[in-house]
């Protein structure tokens, strides 16, 4: 029986009833926070991160999450559970073959059941990777090249798993199906069952002269070198797919694809939100008394911004088109700048003489202190 598993929406730490975005930004938070790459040599958090991954693999698709709902992770991983029925090995039984058995071929189209070709073209299976890049990269978009071993189709053989010049024959004892029936009986019933023929292996046809480099099997494993195209824009955690990147398909089969996770270093300057980014800009005393025009550090490089006269700390400043661009190519999000005024310190005698003038200026003056007991009556009242 497989490994138990947790509760995909408890891996993610959200209700059952969550929405897109509170399964997305719930990910985002915990991948930051487990991704190897923040913590080098650490096995329980690289399994942690795996197990992250592969929940919101199955809760973002909205196919996948409706039948994990209803059947749990037998829903979407049919490996899941094991197998097993009245003491008999579910894998191995034929269900319209015992119905047909039974009924004739005429139950609820049970008997018209046919098992799949065993040499129909199959699709290979996908392969998953993981980049890294700095936030610079994911906002300018880059390129990376990354190492990987897939299998493919053998070049001698062309994926026939034959010699050169030799074909394979079709099996005799299954004519080809990659399936025998074997005759069963139990209770005082009498019915069929099938299972992988033992003479080809279930691969429906027998290869006398196996092909020297991939020694019949069709495809071998090659170490890779692939370009990675990272798009402007790509956010923490996010998946880049690769079609036919993947494991080599069989007879003939289409390749599967590459699924690329990036990881973002954090840049301390800016705080990003979706396509929007948020950073803190300081000015000085004077220039948020009297305004100005100051320089902001974007993504670009530096902005200009005329600061209005009296502005007060903590003031949010919008601006639009500034942020960081969609990564489907259409506009980019706002940047929100949060003025913070330095206030001087180690003043000299002459810009204090200075200050205390405006401050005399201003109406403000020097009070005289309120005695303590005064101060307590004052509150009380």
């Amino acid at each position: 029986m497989a490994d138990q598993k947790r509760d995909y929406y408890e891996v993610l730490g959200v209700a059952k009833t969550a929405s897109d975005d509170e399964l997305k930004k719930a990910y985002r938070k915990l991948a930051k926070q487990y991704h190897p790459d923040m913590n080098p040599g650490n096995a329980e958090a690289e399994a942690r991160f795996k197990e992250i991954n592969e929940a919101y693999e199955v809760l973002s698709d909205k196919d996948k999450r409706a039948k994990y709902d209803q059947f749990g992770h037998a829903g979407v991983d049919p490996n899941f559970g094991g197998g097993g029925f009245g003491g008999f090995d579910m894998g191995d039984i034929d269900l319209g073959d015992i119905f047909g058995s039974f009924f004739g071929g005429g139950f609820g189209g049970f008997g018209g059941q046919r098992r799949a070709d065993p040499n129909a073209p199959q699709r290979g299976s996908s392969l998953r990777a993981s980049i890294t890049i700095s936030f610079a990269e994911a906002m300018a978009g880059c390129s990376k090249e990354l190492s990987l071993t897939r299998t493919e189709s053998c070049d001698t053989c062309h994926g026939t798993g034959c010699a050169p010049g030799t074909t394979a024959e079709v099996c005799s004892t299954c004519r080809g199906t990659g399936q025998v029936r074997i005759q069963r009986g139990a209770g005082g019933f009498a019915f069929s069952t099938s299972a992988p023929c033992s003479k080809c292996r279930g691969t429906g046809k027998i290869i006398h002269q196996p092909c020297a480099d991939c020694r019949g099997a069709g495809q071998m494993r090659r170490q890779r070198k692939i370009k990675v195209r990272v798009p402007a824009g790509i956010d923490h955690g996010q998946t880049i797919s690769m079609r036919g990147q993947g494991n080599g398909g069989l007879n003939g089969g289409p390749a599967g694809d590459l699924l690329v996770v990036v990881a973002v270093t954090p840049d301390p300057r800016f705080e990003r939100d979706g396509s929007d980014l948020y950073t803190v800009h300081t000015v000085s005393f004077t220039q948020a008394v009297l305004g100005g025009e100051i320089q902001i550090e974007g993504i670009d490089g530096t902005i200009k911004h005329n600061l209005p006269a009296g502005t007060q700390p903590g003031s949010q400043i919008t601006l639009r088109g500034k942020g960081a661009p969609n990564v489907n190519g259409r506009g980019r999000g706002d940047l929100y700048v949060t003025i913070q005024v330095q206030v001087p310190t180690n003043l000299t005698g002459q810009q204090k003489d200075a200050l205390l003038a405006y401050a005399e200026a201003m109406g403000e003056g020097s009070p005289a202190p309120t005695p303590v007991k005064d101060f307590f009556k004052k509150k009380k009242k």
